[in-house]
């Protein structure tokens, strides 16, 4: 099966440590991107769960136009859900101070628990291997 594998071309194609293994390594060389008990065995509520995954990552997409320099890894702990990510220093900083507190109070007020941005900032999308 071929499903979301990156394809091999000329070795001149960038790829990221996430696009770089194929998803059958996932808990093995590369981990989840969103972390959560809704995939337990038993518990409600998992498919609103990965409709709300989807909205933060969109939102987060339209949020930070083209600065995020690789996909988020969404937590949930407890009544705490915490967004990390990679950006590209494309903003200046009080930008991205305000864009943080922005995003941060519209999703606390919309989820109705507390949300936390971790962001790290990189000059350059970072590339793992070339395909």
């Amino acid at each position: 099966n071929r499903a979301a594998r990156v394809r091999v071309g000329k070795g001149d194609k960038p790829v990221s440590y996430e696009e770089a293994h194929a998803p059958h390594y996932i808990a093995h060389r590369k981990g989840w991107l969103s972390l959560h008990t809704g995939n337990l065995d038993g518990e409600d509520h998992a498919a609103e769960r990965t409709v709300e995954d989807v909205f933060l990552r969109k939102f987060m997409l339209g949020t930070f136009p083209g600065c995020l320099a690789d996909q988020l890894v969404l937590k949930r702990r407890a009544n705490q859900v915490e967004i990390c990510a990679l950006v590209l220093r494309h903003l200046p900083a009080h930008k991205f101070y305000f864009l943080v507190g922005y995003s941060e109070t519209l999703l606390s007020y919309f989820y109705k628990c507390p949300v936390r941005l971790h962001l790290q900032t990189v000059p350059s999308k970072v590339v793992y291997k070339y395909i």
